[in-house]
């Protein structure tokens, strides 16, 4: 008998592997991978929630157990419940109508937004960065999350040295793979883990050098967690630029890695599973240099809204990068309970001087070092254009458009139109490969951003390029050397808004003003990974640079102010930020340097040497969002859903959204009809006990405005106190968008509270015949 049994069990441990593999087999053919979520988490044992999801899964697969397991990706259980697997798109819509199912959406990718910029904003200290009056000693109990590309944790940026041990309320840990093991993890990288499942369901294979473990090996991830956490470093630049001294602005807060972004992007289901596990590993802060694809989708159909809700309910501030597309509604990570960051500009540039034969000396942005011995020939692109390429296509260098023969020890000057690093860098390519020995590159946006080129060469405004082009086509013989490369400090105006940076207004709820605040993401030199070119440092510019440094200074305040929910932490970093610069004139926004407005920064740039006696808060409590959530529209059954709490209910909604306490008040519709719309606000009392503010108004054009009551008076610190916002249309507006801008400032002698105003003097109502 058990002879019998032990030449059987061989076939059948066969043919359920082999029923798995055609499964998985199956199941590949026409599905892939979906996210089901289903709200906060109801029970404490993972083991039930995972026998849940595979009942589920079984219905859907029509019993199968077999094809059930091999649909599943992921299962999330810690921050809330849901879980992630292959589906066709009928098998999607049944899981859809499922009891407890509150959304059901595609595993759709997320893309990455891709020093001296803490002394730019005036914190000082090498390895503390204490604000004067303030001990932020406490930052080493802080621990910052990054969902981004891994870490290199051999630089220089992440050393232990003279670092207390780990925080007790830790509960993460330090996940092995290729080239990382536990030991890879330090007093300052306390964990780290990797997330594949969703990227590899997908069929993504990765091609590059990209390590299947926490190790980064893009550059990206190494980047904003030292621009946020980094140790000080007495000597950082990169190739000899930008040397000095340099650190993040919290060097002694804790980093956590969870490694979600791999060659092609960041998916959904991986993403939430960083969420989920960062939540019960006890990170304080979590920080996000990516988003979706302009324009957003729903709050609840979006990885990164969804992930910041439940960890922002339990108590996760949430930082995230505003998109780097430029155009105006072009912002993303909308959700009004994480910080949305636009990216600006320092006092610090990169140029080189480029010189002509009439005497002429010019600057441009540029990385390159390459060396020019003498002035050279230097002609237009379009006159080079090779075979079937117009002169017009051939202006842009696009690759093969050049002729060799034309270029040949020539400058160039190239066009670029579109809003694409890597494209910048690839014209210097072509223009080498067709044997050229430098290029300047007309760039109508992005002239502010250095490239690293691969020959002798620099970016210039649309006016230089014109002046340069004259020159060419008015002289015998044109000649110009392009010099390498240098620093230089004190630039002029600062900061203002980088041209990529994503613009307000918020496509997805308009009575949200997003971006919330600016930061320098210009130009900003921290720690890279070594696989890639091998450098420790680089020089990069996104709104992905912008993020950390607000994670910076969110860090700052939790280690003064640990008590103060997310929400209050946001309000003191918008209420303080300023829409000067520094020469106290209103930020620009380029590329053309016009006068900025709140699409543009925000509530302004961020001011750390205020931030942490902000004098009055908007703080929001979960009741407050929920509210806010019934005011766009969502049920009370979702609610619940959403909340897992059966006391939910939408009894106590907002009118409209722009009723949440939000630090910013925009009014989006407002009625031309002698109306007068009200707006509430509450204020709490972090300031001195006994204190007096006063209202000062500048009120957005052709808007009457007034303040009720125009004084607060607080008695006690913790004190709340109402107060409303009249508004009503004096005139027609005069902005082609429709959108007026404005500030209200609580003041006293110690404070000012500053938040924007916002207002759309809504469309008249036609009710004339339809032709």
């Amino acid at each position: 008998m058990e002879m019998a049994s032990f030449h059987h069990r061989p076939n059948k441990i066969l043919y359920l592997f082999v029923g798995v593999l055609l499964a998985q087999f199956s199941i590949s053919l026409s599905a892939k991978v979906y996210v089901v979520y289903m709200g906060s988490r109801t029970s404490d044992d993972p083991g039930e929630v995972l026998r849940q999801n595979h009942q589920m899964l079984t219905a859907v697969h029509k019993g199968s157990i077999e094809q059930a397991q091999a649909s599943h990706v992921y299962s999330y259980r810690h921050g809330f419940k849901g879980f992630a697997a292959k589906l066709t798109q009928q098998q999607a819509s049944e899981m859809a109508n499922m009891p407890g199912v509150v959304s059901v959406f595609p595993n759709s990718k997320k893309k990455l937004h891709t020093t001296h910029s803490w002394d730019f904003m005036g914190l000082v200290g090498e390895e503390t960065m204490e604000i004067p009056g303030y001990s932020t000693k406490n930052q080493e109990n802080i621990i910052i999350g990054f969902i981004d590309t891994g870490i290199w944790p051999e630089s220089p940026s992440f050393s232990d040295d003279n670092m207390p041990s780990v925080p007790a309320g830790w509960n993460g840990r330090c996940q092995s793979g290729e080239a990382f093991n536990a030991s890879s993890c330090n007093r300052k990288v306390i964990g780290a883990r990797y997330y594949l499942s969703g990227y590899e369901a997908e069929g993504d294979l990765i091609s590059s050098v990209s390590f299947k473990s926490p190790r980064d090996s893009s550059g990206h991830g190494s980047h904003t967690a030292s621009t946020a956490a980094g140790r000080y470093m007495a000597n950082m630049n990169y190739k000899g630029l930008a040397a000095g001294g340099a650190r993040g602005g919290a060097p002694m807060a804790r980093i956590a890695v969870y490694k979600t972004c791999w060659d092609s992007g960041c998916y959904d289901a991986d993403l939430l599973a960083a969420f989920d596990d960062a939540i019960r590993d006890g990170v304080h802060i979590l920080s996000m240099s990516l988003g979706p694809e302009a324009p957003q989708g729903d709050y609840f159909n979006d990885a990164i809204s969804l992930g910041s809700f439940h960890a922002a309910s339990h108590g996760v501030v949430v930082v995230a990068s505003v998109g780097n597309e430029g155009n105006q509604g072009s912002a993303t990570n909308l959700a009004p309970w994480m910080i949305t960051v636009a990216a600006s500009s320092t006092d610090r540039d990169f140029t080189s001087d480029i010189v002509f034969g009439d005497g002429a000396n010019l600057t441009g942005e540029s990385l390159s070092l390459f060396e020019m011995n003498a002035s050279t020939s230097i002609i237009s692109a379009a006159k080079a254009n090779a075979g079937y390429f117009t002169p017009y296509q051939s202006s842009y260098c696009l690759e093969s458009s050049l002729n060799d023969t034309v270029a040949r020890g020539k400058i160039l000057v190239c066009q670029h139109a579109e809003s694409s690093t890597e494209s910048k860098l690839a014209k210097s390519a072509v223009v080498r490969e067709a044997g050229g020995v430098g290029m300047i590159l007309i760039d109508d946006t992005d002239k502010d951003v250095a490239i690293p080129f691969v020959i002798p060469a620099a970016i210039v405004g649309r006016g230089t390029g014109d002046r340069i082009l004259s020159y060419i086509n008015h002289t015998r013989k044109p000649v110009s050397r392009i010099f390498p490369a240098k620093t230089v400090l004190g630039s002029h105006p600062a900061p203002r808004v980088a041209a990529f940076s994503s613009k307000g207004p918020n496509s997805l709820t308009p009575e949200i003003l997003k971006p919330d605040v600016t930061a320098p993401g210009l130009n900003i030199l921290a720690a890279w990974s070594p696989a890639m070119e091998k450098m420790q440092f680089n020089i990069l510019s996104g709104t992905s640079m912008a993020c950390p440094h607000v994670t910076g200074i969110v860090a700052l305040v939790k280690a003064v102010h640990p008590s103060w929910s997310p929400s209050a932490i946001k309000s003191a970093i918008m209420t303080t930020a300023t829409t000067l610069d520094k020469n106290h004139r209103t930020i620009t926004a380029d590329p053309e340097g016009r006068k900025g407005n709140a699409f543009d920064y925000g509530s302004g740039f961020v001011n750390p040497k205020r931030v942490l006696d902000p004098g009055l808060i908007y703080d929001a409590e979960p009741g407050d969002y929920k509210a806010f959530l019934c005011s766009i529209g969502y049920s009370e059954k979702l609610l619940r859903l959403i909340t897992r709490d059966n006391s939910s209910t939408c009894d106590q909604t907002f009118a409209t959204a722009t009723a949440l306490n939000y630090p910013s008040i925009t009014v989006p519709n407002l009625k031309d009809d002698n109306y007068t719309s009200v707006v509430t606000r509450t204020l709490t009392n972090v300031g001195k006990a006994r204190s007096i503010y006063k209202a000062i108004v500048s009120s957005p054009t052709g808007i009457n405005l007034t303040v009720v009551p125009y004084r607060l008076v607080f008695s006690h610190y913790g004190q709340k106190l109402n107060f409303s916002v009249h508004l009503k249309v004096a005139a027609a507006p005069q902005s082609h968008s429709g959108y007026v801008f404005g500030s209200l400032s609580w003041r006293n002698r110690y404070a000012r509270v500053t938040s924007p105003l916002v207002v759309r003097v809504a469309p008249p109502t036609s009710f004339g015949l339809m032709r």
